[in-house]
């Protein structure tokens, strides 16, 4: 039987989802580059035949160092493909397979698909539609920066991913206070493990780029009568409006032997501000010629890569004009549960489909990609804050196991709550900071659906119910409510 080694960092999908569909179609080794959760281990670990447990503090070992241990245990185990599906481990796996003679999306464009800098440049360079930007490595050329650009611009870091460390600016005397801002919520990311584990100085990095106005109006509102006010986009997508979806979406697809198979487009919901995602939702309800204009800037952004075997997940800005610009790709699935989602409801199984891949197997992709599917499902962000980014006012314990959903969802619809994702036993509901993205999640939530509208509905209701229903479930204390 062959063998795959899987790479474990954190990000991704939850191992109680990725492990089963990785162990039918191989034997499972597992490298865990940091502690592996214990949420839901009775479900993935009996899928494992070993696991080997080698933490490496994000910045406390060279790349090489990584890269070398995960080279070696996978001769040790004789390994037939190395996967991940963690954003901070793919350039130390593409590195590894190349190093083995393994199938993988390869070094050099790995790193193009995880330095944001180095992405859109090559994009720039082949014509595929960027916001204006800049390279910035220090406060002065931040400075400068903002007097080049035309504002508002986005700073963020070139290799973060979970909405860390994003803060929007307006003129130059914003990049005082801006610095030291992007440098703490960097430390929030490696305080939760969200940090690059090949590149070195990696956090330091960053970016800075014109923030597109988009309109989902313009979009949803002509095809299914569904609209959002137009808003701002960053890394992540919207900020800003609070309608039905946000003005963003993703194509999920994989690159086999250099050749791009687009999936399907997953929409989203609009982020809290200023650009910290709230939900995955599929299927996307715009028409099939929006669908395929898409699929088609999605494919060019991914080919000007030169990806040659892994998962793709590509996030793309609608303009009110019509146009689409690229707001990054990444060189795996994309996190939580959106491979979830696609199997649910197109009845395509990614991480199967990638798994036979990189072994070498002949795979039967679809001959053009599914805009249409059965039921609806989301992948939906439980933060301390509400749809516009007001805060909390009280702590309730997280509970979401406890809470009533039927009085909040539409009769038919599912809200699981996943284990893996969850804020651990009795840790203290966080004060929700904009600029923390992930840092803030509390939990996620998979929630399945009738049809795409009424998904759309439930999951507003649950953002809206969330902090009501946990209340219900645990009453704060005394004295344990937020100021203000």
């Amino acid at each position: 039987m062959s063998r795959v080694l899987y790479v474990y960092a954190k990000g991704g999908t939850a191992l109680e989802h990725a492990f089963p569909r990785i162990a039918a179609h191989a034997e499972l080794h597992v490298l865990a580059l940091m502690p592996l959760p214990t949420a839901a281990a009775d479900h993935w670990r009996p899928h494992c035949a070993s696991i080997t447990e080698a933490t490496v503090p994000p910045g406390a070992a060279s790349g090489d160092t990584v890269t070398d241990e995960i080279v070696r245990v996978a001769k040790e185990i004789g390994a037939d493909a190395v996967l991940t599906l963690s954003e901070f481990a793919v350039l130390a796996v593409a590195h590894a397979a190349d190093r083995l003679g393994l199938r993988g999306a390869g070094p050099a464009a790995a790193e193009r698909a995880r330095d944001k800098r180095l992405m859109r440049e090559v994009w720039a360079a082949a014509g595929v539609p960027v916001p204006a930007f800049r390279r910035v490595g220090s406060e002065a050329e931040l400075r400068t920066a903002l007097t080049e650009l035309t504002p508002p611009v986005l700073l963020k870091a070139a290799w973060s991913a979970g909405s860390i460390a994003q803060l929007v600016l307006r003129s130059p005397d914003d990049a005082a206070t801006a610095w030291p801002q992007v440098a703490q919520a960097l430390d929030k990311g490696r305080e939760i493990r969200m940090s690059e584990l090949y590149e070195t100085g990696a956090d330091r990095a960053l970016i800075v780029e014109e923030i597109i106005e988009g309109s989902a109006a313009d979009w949803y509102g002509s095809d299914s009568g569904k609209s959002s006010s137009g808003s701002e986009v960053g890394d992540e997508g919207a900020g800003g409006g609070h309608g039905d979806y946000g003005d963003y979406v993703s194509v999920e697809g994989i690159v086999a032997g250099g050749v791009h198979h687009a999936l399907c487009v997953t929409a989203r919901m609009p982020p809290i501000p200023p650009f910290n995602e709230v939900a995955s939702t599929a299927p996307c309800v715009l028409s099939e010629a929006r669908q395929r204009q898409i699929e088609e800037v999605a494919g060019r952004a991914v080919d000007a890569l030169g990806l040659d075997t892994c998962g793709t997940h590509t996030e793309l800005k609608l303009r009110a004009d019509g146009g689409i610009a690229v707001i990054e790709t990444a060189a795996r699935f994309g996190g939580v549960m959106i491979t979830r989602m696609v199997e649910e409801v197109f009845g395509l199984d990614p991480i199967s489909l990638l798994v036979r891949e990189l072994l070498g197997e002949e795979v039967a992709y679809p001959s053009r990609m599914p805009v249409s599917g059965r039921g609806a499902a989301a992948s939906l962000v439980a933060a301390p804050a509400d749809a516009v980014g007001t805060p909390w006012r009280t702590r309730p314990a997280w509970r979401p196991r406890q809470v009533e959903w039927d009085g909040i969802v539409t009769p038919g619809t599912a809200v699981e709550p996943v284990a893996a994702f969850d804020l651990p036993p009795d840790h203290p509901i966080p004060d929700y900071d904009p600029a923390a993205g992930a840092a803030n999640w509390l939990g996620v939530l998979f929630v399945t659906a009738a049809d795409a509208p009424t998904l759309l509905k439930d999951c507003t209701a649950v953002l809206g119910g969330l902090e009501e229903a946990l209340n219900r479930v645990a009453p704060v204390e005394p004295g344990d409510r937020r100021r203000g």
